[in-house]
């Protein structure tokens, strides 16, 4: 696996949250004899004895249940403890979900998302979706408090190894409706949880285009509001029709302007679909190379 992405011409990767135990040899391995650098890793990598799936969401920090985030707090250690082994500087991370005792609200999004077939920018302006659209995200916004005070808790609770690894966490903006923080929110979460050398945020550009497809985002003016918190991005495009991790510069995501705020101590990844095909990463990796360079 890292001698193929080497040998496309990447020297530094990420190792993603589908990474399994019994990959765990030949990463050490590879990392040894300096087939690749590891950058970042995504939590929860490696995944948890018996998943074998990506599964970034397994257990949650926001989770109510005080066992599920014990398992979030032990997997999450494990994680640090690997990026430590393989040299990476940051860890990206989800922030869990608002959770809802008669069943999620996001439901009747969902389908009206599934049925959906022209152009998934029209829903912005579409009135039914609006009205469900605004009445979901405002129970979120009534449950995310607490939540969040239960993801705080356990961000400060990894920050001693934080320190002693010498790591970086990259808190990712989400794209669906129940996840947390809201983007709005995620300014003011970064600077209740302090100690920016350890906390920051990881931008994912398909995910901000999604929501800006929805009406739920503006991009440009959420990296305006996160200003230097900004650690890291999953680069990649969105397709009219939201299919989002598509070759770069071929979809609806303002590369250009998002350039300004590409600083040379961040992580860039390519976070591209496995549909893809090598030619279409070739191009992708180019088309990055020259962004930056820009």
């Amino acid at each position: 696996m890292l001698e193929e992405l080497a040998g496309l011409g990447f020297r530094t990767v990420e190792l993603s949250h589908g990474i399994r135990i019994s990959l765990i040899e030949g990463i050490l391995e590879a990392v040894r004899d300096g087939v690749v650098s590891i950058g970042s890793v995504h939590n929860f990598c490696p995944l948890p004895p018996g998943i074998h799936y990506a599964a970034p969401n397994l257990f949650q920090p926001s989770a109510r249940n005080k066992t599920e985030r014990a398992l979030w707090l032990r997997h999450t250690l494990g994680t640090l403890r690997f990026a430590r082994d393989v040299g990476a500087r940051r860890v990206v991370i989800h922030s869990g979900s608002a959770w809802f005792f008669l069943g999620d609200p996001d439901q009747a999004l969902e389908k009206m998302l599934a049925k959906h077939e022209g152009p998934f920018t029209e829903l912005a302006d579409n009135v039914d979706f609006k009205r469900c659209r605004d009445r979901v995200i405002k129970r979120v916004r009534r449950k995310q408090k607490k939540s969040l005070l239960r993801v705080i808790e356990a961000y400060r609770e990894i920050l001693p190894p934080l320190k002693e690894f010498g790591l970086q966490l990259g808190i990712e903006n989400r794209e669906g409706f129940l996840e947390l923080p809201l983007d709005d929110a995620m300014a003011s979460f970064l600077q209740e949880l302090g100690e920016p050398a350890h906390y920051g945020c990881w931008l994912d550009t398909g995910h901000a285009w999604l929501k800006k497809g929805y009406g739920l985002m503006d991009p440009i003016a959420y990296l305006e509001a996160i200003g230097d918190r900004l650690v890291g991005w999953h680069l990649h495009d969105v397709s009219a029709s939201g299919r989002d991790h598509q070759e770069p510069g071929t979809g609806l995501v303002d590369f250009v302007a998002l350039r300004r705020f590409v600083r040379p101590d961040q992580s860039v990844v390519l976070e591209l679909s496995p549909k893809l095909s090598t030619a279409a990463v070739e191009r992708s990796r180019d088309y990055i190379l020259q962004w930056m360079n820009a």
